[in-house]
């Protein structure tokens, strides 16, 4: 019996992104629909965000504008088609600090934060660098890196320091060091509780952002092709994109991609009022059904 229940969320999408930014090399080819999402893991003794969205309402507005993002939905009415309020959120794991990701911190009110140190420290250092170099911060919101360093100030955000084991029970993470941002991380949820578990999940952040990422288009004869739209060493993600599917035997449906609008045709899922998916990837024991 799993020891989480799993959904993941769309909250917003951007309806118009550039297939190129998603599959490396595949320019001129048109757009197509990103979804944004984020992933709850609830236990007996957690309830769990993978990354925490964006705050459309506040100061996200400016890259909603930016990057035409539609749809935008707030955490309390998406939590509330399965059953959580934002209050229950006692941990949220940040993959990393885009403000798609790492934009709705101040909509958790009870939750601690867990981030790579060194992908905090290295947007503060992006941040003081000359205007030349501003293109880096182009997904990164300079008031979401403020608001961390004051949580942190607070003992709310908390700093990991390369890769760690049961951060919380049965979840690890794993640092790819400048690769889609200078600290990203990918979460590893062991099912089971096992350490040896034979049901794993990685959830990928946005070192992944579509299934084609692992193949190519091509499943009988594999190409990895990266993500189009990366900070980092494009190198270190093609070795990080094998690695995250050896970390699941080769089972690519239980790669947990917040972008990938196809996860809802891998696990049962439906369609919410707002016109969001909701995809139930697991249940607890005594966890109802939400779909």
């Amino acid at each position: 019996m799993s020891d989480y229940s799993i959904w993941i969320l769309e909250f917003a999408c951007v309806p118009d992104a550039a297939t190129s930014s998603l599959i490396f090399g595949r320019h001129n080819v048109g757009v197509e629909k990103l979804p944004y999402a984020y992933t709850l893991l609830k236990s007996r003794e957690h309830t769990i965000l993978l990354d925490c969205g964006l705050n459309a309402a506040s100061h996200g507005l400016e890259f909603v504008e930016r990057y035409n993002v539609s749809n935008w939905a707030s955490p309390r009415d998406v939590l509330a088609e399965v059953g959580v309020t934002p209050e229950e959120i006692d941990y949220v794991i940040l993959s990393h600090a885009h403000f798609d990701h790492m934009g709705g911190l101040e909509l958790f009110p009870n939750a601690k934060f867990m981030i790579q140190s060194s992908e905090l420290a290295g947007w503060v250092e992006v941040m003081a660098m000359d205007r030349k170099f501003r293109w880096l911060m182009g997904a990164t919101d300079p008031g979401d890196i403020i608001y961390a360093v004051q949580l942190a100030r607070e003992g709310r955000m908390i700093g990991i320091d390369g890769d760690q084991d049961n951060v919380l029970p049965g979840i690890d993470v794993r640092l790819v060091r400048d690769s889609h941002t200078v600290g990203s991380q990918y979460i590893i949820i062991r099912n089971d509780g096992q350490a040896a578990s034979d049901d794993r999940y990685v959830y990928t952040g946005d070192l992944i952002y579509r299934f084609e990422n692992f193949h190519g288009g091509d499943p009988s004869d594999p190409k990895i092709l990266p993500n189009g739209l990366s900070f980092g060493n494009y190198t270190t993600i093609i070795f990080a994109t094998d690695r995250i599917l050896k970390e699941v035997a080769g089972d690519m449906k239980r790669v947990l991609i917040p972008h990938e609008g196809a996860m809802a045709e891998v696990y049962p899922s439906r369609t919410t009022g707002r016109g969001h998916y909701i995809v139930e990837v697991a249940l607890a024991e005594g966890e109802a059904t939400r779909i």
